[in-house]
């Protein structure tokens, strides 16, 4: 569609401008935030242990924190120690390291590292929420590189998708 008059093109693209972010200040839609009822005030996370086969001593206390850390940006909600109106337990049951892609002569050009948790939600105010179920993600690295190398990086970023999934799991309403 062509305008010719500038004045109605700059009226017809602030209208558009407009009718975009319309639904998110108005509450009908949200990138970030949860869909919580009123009733809902409080958010208990439990910590979770790592039962996976290879441990990495700081992988459990990053998990937890990074989902105490979601629910403190994300939500109003008040965190206590426990019996919270939201419930969040578990264990890390999985750290593990495979090869995704192979050479011709058998080394692993590419290797994955994928992490899985096991997380039970409990909502108390609407039972028809809670669930129980595994959450995994990965992230890959070079096959010619060790682990210790890009480990760091890669918890942070399997971290992040975990606690992001498992957030819009439970109230994200996803």
């Amino acid at each position: 569609m062509i305008w010719k008059n500038k004045k109605t093109n700059a009226t017809a693209k602030y209208m558009i401008l407009s009718l975009l972010f319309l639904p998110a200040s108005c509450g009908i839609y949200s990138f970030q935030q949860s869909y919580l009822s009123p009733e809902v005030k409080t958010v208990s996370i439990q910590y979770f242990p790592n039962m996976s086969l290879l441990v990495v001593p700081t992988l459990s206390n990053t998990f937890t924190e990074a989902m105490k850390d979601m629910f403190r940006r994300q939500t109003r909600l008040t965190q206590v120690e426990a019996d919270g109106h939201l419930q969040f337990s578990g264990e890390i049951k999985g750290y593990d390291i495979s090869p995704t892609a192979i050479t011709k002569d058998e080394m692993a050009s590419q290797n994955r590292l994928t992490i899985r948790v096991k997380v039970k939600y409990v909502n108390q105010t609407d039972e028809t929420q809670n669930f129980e179920k595994d959450f995994s993600a990965y992230s890959d690295f070079p096959g010619n590189a060790s682990i210790e190398q890009y480990q760091a990086q890669l918890i942070e970023d399997i971290v992040k998708n975990l606690v992001e999934n498992i957030f819009n799991a439970s109230v994200g309403n996803w």
